[in-house]
């Protein structure tokens, strides 16, 4: 008996594998398993071990391509990722309009800028990737008394064409404000900015009305 365990243990502390593809040793007349049963337990016990060890090893490798994909696609999904967001002023009171020429907005405040897409200077993001974007633009305006004559407007550009035009006119009140949200699908390096036509009037102060705002769904490539 003595041998027997020492013969299994060596199978599995040594290098090398028996060949065990033949059939399991059965217990009938005249087999080897009548005169010496321990090693015909040994042998069977040891080709079942292996069976295991193939399918363990077969379900450790599909487990490992499984994460290698997952992971890839959460790093792609991580290097894809865009969104910005900005106001019209970092703190002081400032109004734009009406004029009689269009004029491209720059929203100096930026809140977010994930992806680096949104430029202050110039009031221009540009799709660092395809897919689909959630456009938004809010626009106030604050006449400074009831009564004055004001229409808050401006358009929303995608490829210095109009996409949406929020727009509110009333000259009975004193404040005026409209917003439009918007999904639209852009490729990379398309632009998106906000125009304030002529005749258009917003203001702004430190309670951030004006906002425009742009952030990645899902990309598409």
């Amino acid at each position: 008996m003595r041998a027997i365990v020492l013969i299994c243990l060596l199978h599995a502390a040594l290098p090398f594998s028996w060949d065990l593809s033949g059939p399991i040793p059965t217990l009938g007349p005249g087999s080897e398993c009548v005169t010496d049963s321990g090693s015909c337990g040994c042998c069977t016990m040891l080709k079942e071990m292996d069976r295991l060890t193939t399918y363990f090893n077969t379900t450790l490798n599909t487990l490992e391509k499984e994460y290698e994909q997952t992971k890839h696609s959460l790093d792609k999904m991580k290097a894809s990722r865009s969104a910005f967001s900005a106001s019209l002023t970092n703190d002081k009171t400032i109004c734009h309009g009406p004029y009689n020429f269009a004029k491209l907005l720059s929203y100096k405040r930026v809140f977010i800028n994930l992806g680096n897409g949104y430029s202050a200077d110039t009031g221009v993001f540009t799709a660092p990737h395809s897919g689909v974007y959630s456009l938004a633009l809010t626009v106030y305006s604050d006449t400074g008394a009831p009564g004055g004559k004001m229409v808050a407007c401006a358009e929303l550009l995608v490829n210095s064409q109009l996409v949406a035009g929020p727009r509110e006119g009333n000259e009975r009140d004193q404040e005026d404000s409209t917003t439009t949200v918007v999904a639209l699908h852009l490729k990379a390096g398309d632009t998106v900015a906000v125009n304030l036509p002529s005749g258009c009037f917003i203001c702004d102060d430190s309670s951030q009305h004006n906002t425009f705002s742009a952030f990645l769904l899902y990309p598409t490539e």
